[in-house]
């Protein structure tokens, strides 16, 4: 028998050190070549380590959470024959950005950002916007389903149970005779709710002194929703969560946000949508606002290029693009992530809805590219159908703004001395005070209410 030591592998280009997200092993399980022993999580993406041999466990090199340097010991591995104890890498599988590391108790890896739209499969009535932070790392959730209706308080301690529960349909009127009916109401006790113990259900003095006792009962059990809970959960952070609280951490310590809110009547660009929508139905992609508000920042963008920019402030340089990379903040259940429509100067809004939806499937799936999560210039985020009324952004660190949406409310608006309904959100915007005056962020979020409100002149050069 001899030792098979697998040391940590070389996962790219700049990379020192990472972290250990989840061992699918531990000491003394038996392994196969391939089977994946551990997933380990770079700044960009987690890594499967498969096994390149047949054997025994006999150690792991790391904790969960601890920060391994390339070439460091990684897990030993009893195999027949001599063995190799200086020790072989292995092939380094890399999964999808985010992935989740399938040990118990571990956390999945990515970076941090918000939600947009087709990940929330958001509908335009409620735009969306979320307070961001900086991101390496997708709709998507789901709107959350409408909770059902509380069923309705009785008399008596007890609640209504399901309909059929009693062995009446929904809607059927009791049966009972008029002294118990009389004695019910004398009671305060709604038939309705009462277990008939007879034919057809059929409720008797017996099962209204029931109902009754079990009323007691509850009331001597006490309420248990306020009972009082004991004891605690601790969860370290690590891989996904651990980098998306280390970056929101630099971009809030490192740079001064400055937070603009403008009010944006959208009216008329929700009517334009749905127009659109209906015209090009089943020839070109179907649009949210989300496409639409891109645009405005595309164009808006032409005219204060400032906001399109990194700043270095380490070495103190601030470099601005001529491309728009706009980097969408997505959720995932991986977590946040920010995946990048690049040139996006350069896409109507309908081929902006397409590479949106394809980079929203990708994260939600797992088969996001590390290129495609990285290299924004300017970022937009939203909640989705939980975009509030107004949000403080946190800036995707180095760019030096963010375009966050809220949602769409309808509020009275005075319009010609007239009292109309419209249709209004906010855009709750943050830039970097070091960068960007306050005259330049609000006269860069007026020129884009005045696309939006206008809508015409999306497409017009």
């Amino acid at each position: 028998m001899g030792i098979h030591v697998i040391k940590m592998p070389d996962l790219g280009e700049g990379i020192a050190e990472v972290e250990v997200v989840a061992w699918h092993v531990k000491p003394g399980d038996t392994v196969k070549e391939d089977q994946v022993l551990a997933d380990v999580m770079t700044d960009k993406a987690t890594v499967e380590i498969p096994s390149p041999v047949h054997g025994t466990v006999t150690s792991l090199g790391g904790e969960l959470g601890q920060a391994m340097a390339v070439g460091a010991e990684l897990i030993r591995i009893e195999v027949e024959g001599a063995g190799n104890y200086m020790g072989d890498t292995g092939a380094a599988r890399r999964q999808p950005a985010n992935a989740a590391p399938a040990a118990a108790g571990a956390q999945s890896s990515a970076g941090t950002a918000e939600q947009f739209e087709p990940v929330t499969v958001a509908e335009p009535e409620t735009v969306v916007t979320t307070a961001t932070g900086a991101a390496t790392a997708a709709p998507a959730q789901a709107a959350p389903p409408r909770p059902a209706p509380a069923p309705a308080c009785t008399q008596g301690g007890s609640q209504p149970a399901a309909p059929g529960h009693h062995g009446r349909a929904a809607g059927e009127r009791p049966l009972a005779a008029p002294a118990v009916r009389q004695r019910a109401w004398d009671m305060g006790i709604e038939l309705q709710y009462v277990t008939g113990s007879g034919p057809a259900s059929r409720i008797s003095h017996a099962d209204l002194d029931a109902f009754v006792a079990r009323g007691r009962q509850k009331a001597a059990e006490g309420d248990r929703r306020y009972a009082p809970l004991e004891g605690e959960q601790a969860m370290p952070l690590i891989g996904m969560r651990r980098k998306i609280a280390e970056k929101m951490a630099e971009a809030k310590r490192r740079i001064p946000h400055f937070t603009y809110v403008e009010e944006v009547d959208v009216t008329e660009l929700e009517a334009l949508r749905v127009q659109l929508n209906a015209r090009y139905a089943g020839q070109r992609p179907k649009l949210t606002l989300l496409p639409l508000i891109m645009r405005a920042v595309v164009l808006a963008i032409r005219k204060y290029p400032s906001v399109n920019a990194r700043f270095d402030d380490d070495a103190n340089i601030v470099t601005t693009y001529n491309p728009v990379h706009l980097g969408i903040a997505a959720q995932t259940d991986a977590g946040l992530m920010v995946p990048v429509v690049r040139n996006a100067e350069a896409r109507d809004p309908w081929s902006a809805a397409s590479e949106v939806a394809r980079l929203a499937e990708a994260a939600r799936s797992g088969k996001a590219l590390r290129e495609e999560l990285a290299g924004s210039t300017i970022t937009i985020t939203s909640l989705g159908a939980l975009g509030g009324i107004v949000t403080t952004p946190v800036i995707n660190r180095p760019e030096v703004a963010i375009v966050g949406i809220n949602r769409i409310v309808d509020r009275p608006t005075i319009r010609d001395g007239a009292m109309v309904a419209r249709k209004l959100m906010n855009l709750s915007s943050s830039f970097d005070h070091r960068v960007i005056d306050g005259m330049v962020a609000a006269e860069f979020i007026q020129t884009i209410r005045g696309y939006l409100e206008c809508p015409a002149t999306l497409f017009v050069e």
